[in-house]
């Protein structure tokens, strides 16, 4: 069926008498959907002269206001650029994060040796400047070594990224307290340290490994030396040094006995005499000690170290001949246990061998404070 629309004149006006409801209706038929009559519009008459007035503009303090909070939100994202470069190690960041400095070098002053960064002195959290004895030329140099190598001075806020200055206030902050005759955070290292005592890690021995049954397979470990054997070889070597050098004539006994659980105290004397030797060490020497301890788990251990390296303590240890204790002969004692463990079944990636390296720092940092300049 074709629309009204498209029939010719004649045939529309025949289609529209024959279907009515084909048709418009009309403005008169259409049913209103509110009651009230509709209001027409109150036309004011163009009584103003002249050219059409300029657009609105907003106020000043409005325009001031966004740009101070563009401008904060430009601050806030280039910091946050800052922080992630400095993180990365990429060298970028603004001066204000980056590092103020440009130069780091060692300067001898009043018989003392004093890091410099450009010409400002390294300064302790006292805001007393960080001095190191003469006769520790390479305890400065690699004090300074660690502030070369930081690209912010963000990165001076982290301890573990400065070990070395943090270790030399330490001793300083020592020193200062046993000139003002206090003696506090001496004792408090001095009870710290003798806590390890009754469970040095060197004197916790484990249990022989029980026989196989009959008709089992002997196993690779049954083929080489036992944990206990190292463990005491280990022990005693440094036992004995102690023993005779160090402390004579007292007696240290292993804290854990084959078949026990338990650890047993060394006799009251035996600490009576250890107390008293390590509260009378040198600031350097203690702060030394506290590190090692700390390391290794263990307070012979350190002792040895400290005796081996340490211009004060080098009359101890006499024209001993022999090999040097050094650096790897303590890590090694201190992880005997997990260095045989993982020999035997295998390292666990970015676990041991972290723990690993970082025993092995942290002792180092214990050698390189003590020792003179002829160690």
């Amino acid at each position: 069926m074709k629309r009204v629309s498209q029939l010719p004149f004649s045939e529309g006006s025949k289609a529209l008498r024959n279907y009515p409801y084909l048709r418009r209706p009309s403005a008169f038929s259409q049913r209103c959907l509110h009651s009230s009559p509709p209001n027409p519009a109150t036309v004011a008459p163009i009584t103003a002269s002249g050219p059409v007035p300029a657009a609105p503009v907003p106020s000043a303090e409005h325009v001031d206001s966004r740009v101070a909070r563009r401008r904060k939100q430009a601050e806030l994202l280039k910091k946050g650029q800052d922080l992630r470069a400095v993180a990365a190690g990429t060298g970028g960041g603004t001066a204000k994060q980056k590092r103020f400095w440009k130069h780091v070098h060692v300067k001898p002053v009043d018989g003392k040796l004093q890091v410099h960064l450009d010409t400002r002195p390294l300064r302790r959290p006292t805001k007393e400047i960080l001095t190191v004895p003469s006769h520790k030329p390479h305890l400065a140099s690699a004090i300074a070594l660690e502030w070369d190598l930081l690209v912010s001075a963000q990165q001076a806020l982290k301890h573990h990224l400065i070990p070395l200055t943090s270790l030399v206030s330490r001793a300083l902050d020592i020193h200062d307290e046993d000139m003002s005759d206090s003696g506090e955070i001496r004792a408090n290292i001095t009870k710290t340290v003798m806590r390890y005592l009754d469970t040095d890690s060197l004197l916790c021995w484990a249990e022989e490994a029980s026989p196989d049954p009959p008709g089992y397979e002997v196993h690779e470990s049954r083929k080489k030396e036992s944990l206990r054997s190292m463990q005491k070889r280990t022990a005693g070597e440094i036992i004995g040094f102690l023993t005779e050098r160090v402390w004579p004539g007292v007696e240290i006994v292993p804290v854990l006995d084959e078949g026990s659980i338990m650890p047993r105290s060394q006799p009251q004397m035996t600490r009576d005499v250890i107390q008293g030797w390590v509260s009378g060490l040198p600031a350097f020497e203690l702060a030394g000690l506290e590190r090692g301890v700390l390391a290794g788990k263990g307070l012979l251990l350190s002792v040895r170290l400290l005796v081996e390296w340490s211009p004060e303590l080098r009359h101890l240890k006499g024209d001993m001949g022999g090999d040097v204790f050094g650096v790897e002969e303590a890590a090694r004692a201190a992880s005997l246990e997990v260095d045989w463990q993982t020999r035997m079944w295998g390292a666990v990636e970015d676990t041991h061998d972290v723990e690993r390296e970082d025993v092995r720092r942290q002792l180092g940092s214990v050698v390189l404070l003590v020792s003179g300049e002829k160690a």
